[in-house]
């Protein structure tokens, strides 16, 4: 891992996985997402990181149309970073799932590094009535689904968007044999360092949230990456702040967010992106430690910079 430097705090802004019943402070509209998206970068967020969803009902949608509905207003606001993900929704395909990324050509993306179980069917019982058809639909499908994304897969990315579009990527890794996938694709030349890994704990079907995992995914990545890589960490739920408190302390990076975690606290709602992005930082200013600004970021991630996106 490369060396102890100020923390890049990503805010995952709405994702896939929440759905509007959860919770009504998730953004919705391309309203919503471009005023929490600031609001967190003004937080003290480095790195916005961007789903859409369909604004009638909160459906996630890869449609450009409606990333282009607020892309430019978070550009224009601050000057985040900003990460289009390609990992979509649940049913999408990959050509779906790479569409805005292909018509907007962002500085970063994410890019999950395997096909896996991708469990939500576990969170209906905590909820008796719905405010749209499609959410209980779509979390009762992932009891048998499996996220796509083969070797032939991330090739695609990789040379569509990474090697023709100068996109750099926030490479998820759900488990340890996402590392070694990864180590692959560096061996090939298919992704040069720095890489950014963000090691991902507590989705159903991936690793366990566990601090024996945060530390075993650092122990694996160092081993195969040394100081060719930045490493970050995203803890879903309940554990979002202390497995980023604890890998933060060992000079990792941190992601937050409503896409991740709805929750301040036990019983309490986060009512904005922003207050994630808040606690954190306070969580980081105690430890002694300073965030990083989106210069810095671009620096040490070698990103193209944001006048060479298209929006």
């Amino acid at each position: 891992m490369s060396s102890q430097a100020n923390v890049i705090i990503t805010c995952a802004i709405t994702g896939a996985i929440h759905t509007p019943t959860m919770s009504e402070y998730l953004p919705v509209t391309p309203e919503q997402i471009a005023e929490q998206s600031i609001e967190a970068a003004r937080a003290g967020a480095a790195i916005v990181h961007l789903h859409a969803r369909d604004p009638e009902d909160g459906r996630p949608t890869p449609d450009p149309d409606v990333f282009r509905q607020f892309l430019p207003q978070i550009k224009e606001a601050t000057d985040a970073v900003i990460n289009v993900t390609t990992g979509g929704g649940h049913g999408m395909t990959v050509q779906e799932r790479l569409a805005a990324a292909m018509a907007f050509e962002p500085e970063m993306c994410s890019l999950n590094m395997g096909s896996m179980n991708f469990g939500l069917f576990h969170l209906l019982p905590r909820y008796t009535t719905w405010k749209y058809d499609w959410e209980p639909q779509q979390l009762e499908t992932t009891r048998d689904y499996i996220f796509k994304n083969t070797f032939k897969d991330i090739e695609t990315i990789l040379e569509q968007l990474g090697q023709g579009c100068g996109t750099r990527f926030e490479f998820e890794c759900y488990d340890v044999g996402h590392l070694y996938t990864l180590a692959h694709f560096l061996e090939r030349g298919l992704v040069q360092p720095p890489l950014f890994v963000q090691t991902i704990f507590g989705v159903l079907g991936g690793i366990g949230p566990d601090s024996e995992n945060l530390l075993h995914m650092k122990r694996i990545a160092d081993k195969l990456f040394g100081d060719d890589y930045l490493w970050s960490i995203l803890a879903a739920g309940r554990h979002q702040l202390g497995l980023c408190t604890m890998g933060a302390t060992m000079g990792g990076n941190v992601r937050v967010g409503l896409e991740d975690n709805l929750y301040l606290a036990k019983g309490e709602y986060a009512r904005s992106n922003a207050v994630l992005v808040q606690r954190m930082r306070e969580i980081l200013n105690r430890l002694s430690l300073t965030i990083a600004t989106p210069s810095e970021v671009r620096e040490r991630l070698q990103l193209k910079g944001k006048t060479a996106v298209r929006f």
